[in-house]
Parts: structure tokens; C-alpha cells; sequence
């Protein structure tokens, strides 16, 4: 390998590395696999899911699943894409790192059976406090719809703070939807507190 190539592979590197594989008390999060496609295609089929999401469609089928995940499984990725798993490697939902206009943005979905029981909360947390690790210093932006506060909550309880409101095109409601931006500081990060 010449100075060049090496030069641009460093350039190209800018993001927190290989997904890595996370544990929490309940809770796996590890990268996605193509066989993962009929839970998430069954998740994102849910029109209560999908209408929460920018960009997934209605109705959401197995190769729409395919389609993200031959985008997410590999190396071109440079953001992460947890795969939430429970204790039988059952995949009920996704949080995901990704860079968009220069910046870095939290995502996360969870099959709607899962909502409630603070799953979610525990994922982001555990996700969060690795990719800060790798990537110490960075701003985390994301939002949510303003007709879900419980997405809210569980980014104010990460340490997000509301930055704005504007509306955003959702395509599986095929309308635009006013949307609360949020953004997480370096400092402001709250760790969990373990459940009891």
C-alpha cells in the first residue's frame, strides 16, 4: 500500500469503527444480519411503528427490510445499527448512529409488543455510552414527531435537549409532521440509572 492509499483510508475513516456487540441487563444489542429481515419487515409493517419514522414506508414488507439491511450490514456504513435483541436473540427493534449533512444522528425504533417497559430507554443509554466512548466530543442530534412524547422522554432522559421545531415529510403518513429537534452536547450525557 502506497502513502496515497493509506492517506485516504485515514480520511475515509470517520466514524466509531465496527458495530460492536452490547449487553445490558435485559437487553443484546449487536449488529444486524440479512436473516433479520422478517422481524424487522414484521416490526416496521406496524403502521403505529412505522408513522414515527421519517423514512420508512407504508406498508413496510420483507424487501424493504432486505433493501436497509444489505445497506447496513456492510462496511460502507460508517454509523452504527444495533440490532435490539432480547435474551433468545428475538429482534424487536434497532438504534442506529448516523451521519447526515455532516452530522452525527440517534435513531431507534421497537416493536410495538415491547413498548413500556423501558426497553428502549435501556438500549439508547447502552448504545449511547459506547459510541461516546469512541467518539468523545461529538454532538448527537435527533427528534422525534410531536405526537410521540414517550420517544421524548427517552431522549430527555439521556440528556437531549429540545433545539427547535420545524416539519418533516413522513412517508408513511405521506404528509408533513411537525417535528421537535433535539441535541445532545458533549457533557450532557446521563448515564442510566440500573433498574432495581
Amino acid at each position: 500500500m502506497n502513502a496515497m492509499q493509506t492517506r485516504r483510508e485515514r480520511e475515509r475513516v470517520t466514524g466509531p469503527g465496527p458495530c460492536p456487540t452490547i449487553r445490558t441487563a435485559r437487553l443484546t444489542l449487536r449488529p444486524h444480519r440479512m436473516p433479520d429481515a422478517d422481524a424487522i419487515a414484521q416490526s416496521l409493517g406496524d403502521f403505529e411503528v412505522s408513522r414515527m419514522l421519517a423514512r420508512a414506508p407504508a406498508p413496510y414488507d420483507r424487501q424493504d427490510a432486505a433493501e436497509w439491511l444489505a445497506i447496513a450490514t456492510t462496511d460502507l456504513n460508517e454509523g452504527w445499527a444495533f440490532a435490539i435483541t432480547t435474551g433468545d436473540d428475538v429482534h424487536i427493534g434497532c438504534v442506529s448512529f448516523e451521519r447526515l449533512g455532516g452530522e452525527w444522528h440517534l435513531g431507534y425504533w421497537l416493536n410495538r409488543f415491547y413498548w413500556r417497559r423501558g426497553y428502549m430507554s435501556e438500549a439508547v443509554h447502552a448504545a449511547m455510552a459506547r459510541f461516546m466512548t469512541r467518539m468523545p466530543g461529538t454532538d448527537i442530534h435527533s427528534g422525534v414527531f410531536a405526537d410521540n412524547p414517550a420517544s421524548l422522554r427517552v431522549q430527555e432522559k439521556a440528556g437531549f435537549r429540545i433545539t427547535g421545531c420545524s416539519d418533516l415529510y413522513c412517508v408513511a403518513r405521506g404528509s408533513m409532521v411537525p417535528h421537535i429537534e433535539t441535541r445532545l452536547e458533549p457533557g450532557d450525557f446521563r448515564p442510566a440509572i440500573p433498574r432495581q
